[in-house]
């Protein structure tokens, strides 16, 4: 796994910087008047038409994965019981722009839970939500992307939609509430399923966000935020065993994983990274899960300290801080860092085996933490299967297949027949005596051990 986070990592060739992907950090280019959105929806990105870009692939290949999406999506059953691999690779390439807000809710399963609850979302709107609630999330409703022409009016679809996404999931988890993090996340959902679409019904978002906080990342967006707290202490773990060196001067400067790792993991990187490549970290992450939030900073901590010069620019804690969010857009830059992405060698095997140590450790320290690891789902396929047994076990009728294993017969044992195959009764044959055994044809359908020597 070393090799695959090397210490010594060679400077990324210059790419020219796609800034229509600027994403969250195009409130540095400011508003104007004159300034067109780009293809994402920002205002003040540079590239305003569907031609090949250096972060786009060619118009020819879109169409081609576009169909292969549509006839992967058309018999999504079949397709993830029997061509989970594909769909995994296929995510890892991007899904088409046009495909992901059909794509998205398959994956995650939120399609699913929809139709189970076809009426919920509808009555989470209508219910009086929680006044404390209701305050908190109008107070961050103009801070989500508020150069996005999707969020720029307080009365525009995009405010009032997060609005009612968030205050519906405040009321189909009470005791969790509202967390600030939520915002951005639920604002990207937004933009690939707006709720003014007319194709998709609006609780997309909702369910989409639901399944996220219950089966990606439980325990992040609590009131303790507790699990966020163990996936730090495994990030450093993980760092310490890929990066020693890295993880040695993080710890001389005093800058341990939660001054940093809070902001990328709760936010999916929404507010960290080019746009464009949010996106297709948000396609891996719905098909393989959280281990591809570890991957992803594990990887800008690496582009960030990888070199010895690196680090010896940062002296201290705030220039360190300050190096980890100013990495070169050249090399976010989506088809490259995700490549190094999915080239770190961490398993969902090694997720799970450090999350249970450090897991011990915190509970040494707080007995009171509440944590089920298991709770975690590893990605769509283990969210579609998880599904499939809900629905079997509430079907009339019918009842979860059970695999049951049948101890072998057990055969009373019988002392072989030896007499005349031993190394003395070849002799005896051979001067002329006469001994007793079984027939040539005996043998062939006797034990093993009737065998010449």
């Amino acid at each position: 796994m070393a090799a695959a986070l090397g210490e010594d990592l060679a400077v990324a060739p210059d790419i020219q910087d796609d800034s229509s992907s600027l994403g969250s950090d195009s409130e540095l280019n400011g508003p104007g008047p004159f300034r067109r959105a780009d293809r994402y929806g920002f205002i003040g990105g540079s590239a305003n038409t569907s031609e090949a870009g250096p972060g786009q692939p060619p118009l020819e290949l879109i169409r081609q994965r576009e169909m292969k999406w549509v006839e992967m999506t058309s018999h999504w059953e079949k397709t993830m019981s029997r061509r989970a691999k594909k769909v995994k690779i296929q995510c890892r390439k991007g899904i088409p722009s046009a495909l992901r807000a059909r794509c998205w809710p398959l994956l995650c399963g939120a399609q699913a839970r929809q139709q189970q609850n076809p009426s919920t979302y509808q009555e989470l709107l209508s219910a009086p939500g929680d006044p404390q609630w209701l305050e908190a999330i109008r107070r961050d409703l103009h801070r989500q992307f508020p150069l996005h022409e999707m969020f720029l009016s307080p009365q525009g679809h995009g405010q009032q939609g997060l609005l009612n996404v968030l205050k519906a999931y405040t009321l189909y988890r009470p005791e969790q509430g509202y967390c600030q993090a939520q915002g951005p996340v639920a604002a990207v959902l937004l933009m690939q399923m707006p709720p003014e679409a007319h194709l998709l019904p609006p609780q997309e978002a909702f369910w989409c966000l639901v399944q996220i906080c219950e089966f990606y990342l439980p325990g992040y967006y609590g009131p303790h935020m507790e699990a966020i707290r163990l996936d730090a202490e495994v990030f450093s773990a993980l760092l310490g065993r890929l990066c020693p060196r890295i993880h040695k001067h993080l710890h001389q400067q005093g800058v341990g994983p939660l001054l940093y790792l809070p902001e990328w993991f709760l936010c999916l990187f929404a507010r960290s990274l080019p746009f464009a490549t949010v996106l297709r970290i948000w396609d891996a992450f719905f098909s393989e899960g959280v281990k591809v939030l570890f991957r992803v900073g594990l990887t800008l901590v690496r582009l960030a300290l990888g070199t010895a010069e690196q680090r010896r620019a940062c002296p201290g804690l705030l220039e360190t801080l300050e190096m980890l969010r100013s990495i070169p857009p050249a090399q976010l830059q989506e088809d490259l860092f995700m490549a190094q992405v999915h080239a770190v060698a961490i398993s969902e095997r090694d997720l799970r085996r450090e999350s249970l140590t450090q897991l011990a450790k915190l509970q040494k320290t707080d007995p009171e933490l509440q944590l089920r690891p298991k709770d975690r789902l590893p990605g769509a396929p283990a969210i579609f299967e998880a599904q499939q047994l809900t629905a079997a076990s509430k079907a009339p009728g019918q009842e979860v297949p059970r695999i049951v294993v049948q101890p072998p017969e057990e055969h009373p044992r019988r002392k072989p027949q030896t007499r005349g195959k031993t190394f003395h009764g070849m002799l005896t044959r051979h001067r002329g005596l006469q001994t007793e055994g079984p027939s040539r044809t005996h043998r062939a359908s006797s034990s093993f051990l009737d065998t010449r020597f």
